[in-house]
């Protein structure tokens, strides 16, 4: 059986960007490595993990392309369902995201907003699909 364990967001300071998603959503770590590379925070059945841009260059010997608030964003994005989109929007934007779309109703009746992380990466907030 195969199953979706994690996804990792190559970061430039992993504990800056923990620190983030703790407090724009809530989510708390559950490991950190001792040298603060890599660290994984609970955000439900799948774990959502960061690793730091150099270690990422020690697993990718043919290099990557980093995400940067400078350049669009990549053609990806991870999702965060909750009962309150404008209110996890505001908490984001709080704690440091840069609003891209503001909260939109679907015309299959999803309520969804986009959001960048301070590294960059997209982050979609939506009502979960009944």
């Amino acid at each position: 059986m195969i199953k979706f364990a994690y996804t990792i967001l190559y970061v430039q300071d992993v504990v800056k960007t923990v620190a983030f998603y703790e407090k724009a959503f809530g989510f708390k770590h559950r490991f950190i490595s001792p040298g603060n590379e890599y660290c994984e925070i609970a955000s439900g059945e799948t774990t959502l993990s960061f690793a730091s841009v150099e270690l990422a260059k020690t697993n990718l010997s043919g290099g990557f392309k980093e995400s940067s608030l400078k350049e669009k964003t990549f053609g990806i994005e991870i999702g965060f369902t909750t009962d309150n989109v404008k209110k996890t929007v505001q908490s984001a934007l709080d704690a440091g995201a840069i609003l891209l779309e503001a909260a939109k109703t679907k015309p299959w009746g999803q309520e969804v907003a986009y959001v960048r992380d301070p590294d960059g990466f997209l982050i979609e907030i939506c009502t979960p699909m009944e």
